[in-house]
């Protein structure tokens, strides 16, 4: 680790990856569709050449590092790479060349990894965007996008960026957690897990509420999969997530806009288009905007059993937040019949929280049930430290 993280062996990298860039030029070697173990090869070769020239003194560890550092350069995502390949990261959060952090298993610690300079940071993003046919310039200097394999990246530079280009990207895993490894890592019990099942299964609307990191659509992909078998679900997202073992699945994403700013489909027009797909359930990954009218109004006619996430910190947050969606996104009405409106709608709202030592846990569970004074009158179902009802 210490070679990579030195100065004087960046620079060496850099000026291989040159000379190796232009072998390739040179052979008319097209990375895209050489074989992998050929190209490997010859980036092997051509390093070895590079330091046999110039008479580089490498210890053989370190020559083998370069090696695998520039293959990642030429073939991959450079620095990023081992910290993408690696199964107990779940976060990646570049914070300028020289500042990389990741997250394992809840706590966010600094990498042993680094870029050469700006550059090479904004290198490896527009890398990442080339085959998604997105664009990161001085027009353009913040994007989001989802790579192939599902993870999400978010990407910013200069000037924006006050500390040089900065990338946070959030690892897709299509191995989400069982009931029962939440159960043996202390996230919930099993009379939370109960309650929660006899609420999807008796068609509760719920939603998701918790802060960053909480563990929000791993908690939705759990209580997808006791749907019933014969019901047919939607699911709206962003990002594609949710991996249900369902028979009956309907997948939609939405699409930002294009270079020239068109072409953007929203949340809100897919739930509004899902109403005439006749869906007995729909699952909104998040919700961030306007598409929260309309996820309430089919919760309210005929659409019994929806579900979505939200950001809130505790479950009156989460009404506050959903109030205040409906209010900036146009939604005209009186106080009290918005408080109707989402008293009807939602049954279950279920509160995630991340302890310090980054472990997940469902906080509590509460059912909605207005009275004449308080539509957001709550009765508790389960509180983590409780046993259970």
């Amino acid at each position: 680790m210490a070679a990579r993280v030195d100065q004087e062996y960046q620079e060496l990298k850099e000026r291989t990856h040159r000379w190796v860039v232009e072998r390739l030029d040179e052979e008319g070697i097209e990375v895209g569709r050489a074989g992998r173990d050929g190209l490997n090869e010859f980036i092997r070769n051509s390093v070895g050449q590079y330091i046999s020239h110039h008479r580089v003194p490498l210890s053989t560890q370190d020559l083998n590092l370069l090696v695998r550092d520039v293959v990642d350069e030429v073939t991959g995502f450079g620095p990023l790479e081992p910290l993408l390949a690696d199964d107990r990261i779940n976060d990646i959060l570049v914070n300028g060349p020289g500042h990389v952090f990741v997250e394992v298993a809840g706590v966010l610690q600094r990498a042993h990894t680094r870029f050469i300079n700006d550059d090479h940071v904004v290198r490896v993003i527009r890398r990442m965007l080339a085959p998604l046919g997105r664009r990161l310039d001085e027009s353009s200097p913040m994007v989001d996008a989802r790579l192939p394999d599902g993870s999400r990246v978010n990407a910013i530079i200069p000037p924006l960026a006050l500390d040089g280009p900065s990338i946070s990207i959030r690892k897709f895993t299509g191995n989400h957690l069982s009931a029962q490894q939440l159960i043996d890592s202390g996230s919930m019990t099993e009379a939370c897990l109960d309650v929660l099942v006899r609420a999807v299964e008796s068609r509760r609307n719920i939603i998701i509420s918790g802060g960053t990191g909480t563990g929000k659509t791993t908690m939705l992909n759990l209580i997808s999969q006791y749907i019933p078998r014969q019901e047919r679900i939607l699911t709206i997202e962003d990002s594609a997530e949710l991996v249900l073992h369902h028979p009956h699945v309907v997948r939609l994403e939405t699409r930002p806009a294009n270079t020239e700013g068109k072409g953007r489909i929203s949340a809100r027009e897919l739930v509004i288009n899902s109403l005439r797909m006749r869906p007995d359930r729909i699952i909104l990954g998040e919700v961030r905007s306007g598409e929260i009218i309309e996820l309430l109004q089919a919760m309210n006619t005929g659409h019994e059993g929806s579900m979505s996430t939200i950001h809130a910190n505790t479950t009156k947050d989460a009404l506050v937040r959903i109030e205040t969606l409906l209010a900036v996104n146009g939604y005209d009405a009186s106080e009290k019949a918005i408080g109707r409106l989402i008293g009807s709608a939602l049954d279950i709202i279920i509160q995630l929280v991340r302890t310090p030592d980054g472990r997940r846990v469902v906080s509590e569970v509460v059912a909605l049930t207005p009275t004449d004074d308080n539509p957001y009158h709550m009765d508790y179902l389960y509180r983590s430290g409780d046993h259970g009802d």
